[in-house]
């Protein structure tokens, strides 16, 4: 099988990469390192394109930008997927204010050429969106909360599993990052839903892994392991440093992708994240870091939430696993904790010149 991914050299996009190559699939991987424009040196990905190139024999690379409706016509024409996993994007819930045109372009525009090159050339392909749990926006906001030591948790009952995809995306805020992704969830839904294409929109929470390049604008758990052992001041940005973010593997998602692809619907979406089972403070988390590192988490706080930034968000999983029961969350947090850090620690080594 033949499978195109796009954001190649991302975390998801790498996972997938490595998760399909391994089982004998050709990958053709689209990416052109635009993180390190939206980020700078710290989102710079080259080093997982080198290691996909040099690792996997099947893995090739197609350096193209998704907005350039051109390119894309022709890489589907001529690659030709029997599955495409779209897991490129702008990430940055708080950067999009600053760039909304590069934001909405990449984002909502680049997810419409890929459908509609998608829907020319190879209409029989699967297609699997990383789309987020930013759509909702700040909705979630309005359920009843209950504060803990360490956490904010539902107190309305009926959220006790988390948000399912019935939760409204209406009448809230979204940031401009929330709300171009929620028109390229849409899009894919309605390419599904119009056209008859096979097409998923995969809602995650916080998607994380060895391979993910945090930055302070994206990537919670990533960063907050990097400022851990780098002992740089991590800033908590409002609610008492008690909000909840549920944390899925990447490996995790991409046997999702794969369970689709098996088995695709039409018009689909799915929240996906580590669900109850994985969520956690950011309280929480410095503990936990705390725990494996031996290092006091050193950090700042600034009374000033975030725009539209949920205060206690989980994932119901419930529809995903009635859909594929063969599926399940198969990286528990601590063992996604033990992984960062180690992914890290080898990284910051070999940039200060101690060897992997």
């Amino acid at each position: 099988m033949v499978i195109l991914v796009t954001g190649s050299n991302g975390l998801i996009g790498t996972e997938v990469c490595e998760y399909f190559a391994s089982e004998g699939h050709e990958i053709v991987g689209v990416d052109n390192n635009q993180r390190a424009e939206f980020f700078g040196e710290g989102g710079d990905t080259t080093w997982n394109r080198q290691r996909l190139n040099e690792e996997y024999s099947n893995y090739s690379h197609e350096n193209i930008d998704i907005r350039d409706r051109e390119d894309v016509e022709r890489t589907i024409h001529e690659v030709a997927p029997d599955a495409i996993v779209h897991t490129a994007a702008q990430p940055s819930h708080d950067l999009a204010a600053q760039i909304p045109y590069d934001d909405f372009d990449v984002n909502a525009v680049g997810t419409l050429n890929l459908l509609e090159s998608t829907r020319q050339y190879v209409p029989d392909a699967p297609f699997v969106h990383l789309s987020t749990n930013k759509v909702y926006g700040d909705a979630p906001n309005r359920i009843p909360l209950m504060e803990l030591e360490t956490r904010w948790e539902y107190e309305d009952p009926d959220y006790k599993e988390g948000i399912p995809e019935s939760f409204t995306i209406d009448q809230s805020k979204h940031s401009l990052f929330g709300a171009s992704k929620a028109a390229a969830d849409l899009m894919v839904q309605e390419y599904g839903n119009y056209f008859g294409l096979q097409t998923c929109c995969l809602r995650g929470g916080c998607l994380t892994g060895p391979n993910h390049a945090g930055v302070e604008l994206h990537g919670f758990l990533s960063y907050l392991v990097k400022c851990n052992l780098t002992e740089e001041t991590y800033t908590i940005f409002g609610y008492k440093g008690k909000q909840v973010r549920d944390n899925i593997h990447s490996l995790d998602v991409a046997k999702f992708a794969e369970e689709f692809i098996e088995e695709p619907r039409s018009g689909e979406v799915y929240n996906i994240g580590g669900g109850k089972g994985n969520s956690c403070s950011i309280l929480e988390a410095f503990q936990k870091v705390e725990e494996i590192t031996g290092k006091e988490m050193q950090h700042e706080y600034d009374d000033e939430s975030r725009e539209g930034d949920h205060i206690c968000y989980y994932s119901d999983l419930s529809k995903a696993k009635s859909h594929y029961p063969d599926w399940d969350i198969t990286v528990d947090l601590d063992e996604i904790f033990r992984q960062i850090v180690k992914g890290w620690d080898q990284r910051l080594s070999q940039s200060q010149g101690r060897g992997s």
